[in-house]
């Protein structure tokens, strides 16, 4: 097809970090022009006209490629945004990162500060945005026994952060067999005792059959408790307390679970 006859050509890609970086690839290499170049995650909700469609498949060597050039020509810090905006929950992800990597190349490291481009600041409101809601779970995450002598906790996140938070626990318990399951997105992590985490997909099944091995221990109980016992009746303030802790981090919360 002639790429002339379309207003814009669309590259799609899969919701992962090394496919997104393979899409950025292709998009910078093909030379369309970048503002008739637009990313989007697969599967397209709702195709435009005159749009032409590519489908990018996944490459390694591609995806480090990006990597190494934002670490390189760009900063570690533009790396650390672009990580972050990666794991986000917006279906515009790639292309945002897209916009910011063009300004990227150009200006190099200053980028960073450069606030007045709309690529910039749009990138780093949901970058922030990431790493608060990883910050929260660091103090929201509550991990229960197993009958196999296993941690385990499950949470709901609206962002991929597992593996902006796992890092934390890994410090706090490295000689804990434990295991932090996002539910929604059918994802581990899973931290042998003494060694590092790492990240795998769980089916149906497998959450089934931890479900059923999940105990109520006694340091449950005794946190529910205390919980409780702390709490001033007469200074109880509702409003204050969703502030500071949200209706959709309870779910999954110790002190909260009946």
């Amino acid at each position: 097809m002639n790429a002339s006859l379309y207003d814009t050509t669309v590259f799609t890609c899969n919701d992962s970090l090394e496919s997104m970086m393979t899409c950025i690839y292709e998009a910078y290499a093909s030379r369309l022009g970048h503002r008739r170049i637009r990313l989007e995650l697969e599967p397209v909700r709702q195709p435009e006209l005159f749009c032409r469609y590519l489908s990018v498949e996944t490459d390694e060597k591609k995806a480090f490629a990006v990597v190494r050039s934002i670490k390189e020509k760009i900063s570690a810090k533009a790396w650390q945004t672009v990580f972050q905006t990666a794991m986000s929950w917006r279906p515009d992800r790639p292309d945002l990162i897209y916009r910011f990597l063009l300004l990227g190349f150009h200006h190099g490291p200053a980028v960073t500060d450069m606030m007045q481009y709309e690529a910039v600041s749009r990138i780093y409101d949901v970058s922030r945005s990431v790493y608060r809601e990883a910050h929260l779970f660091r103090e929201f995450i509550r991990f229960a026994c197993t009958s196999q002598n296993i941690l385990v906790s499950h949470i709901e996140p609206k962002s991929n952060i597992l593996s902006l938070t796992a890092p934390h626990f890994c410090g706090r318990m490295p000689s804990e067999n434990w295991i932090i399951l996002d539910d929604n997105r059918k994802l581990a992590a899973i931290h042998p005792a003494d060694q590092d985490f790492y990240l795998t997909h769980v089916t149906d099944r497998e959450l089934a059959l931890l479900r059923q091995t999940e105990k109520a221990d006694a340091c449950s109980a005794l946190w529910k408790e205390f919980f409780h016992s702390v709490s001033i009746q007469q200074r109880y303030n509702p409003r204050c307390q969703r502030s500071l802790m949200p209706l959709r981090y309870r779910h999954h919360m110790t002190e909260y679970l009946k």
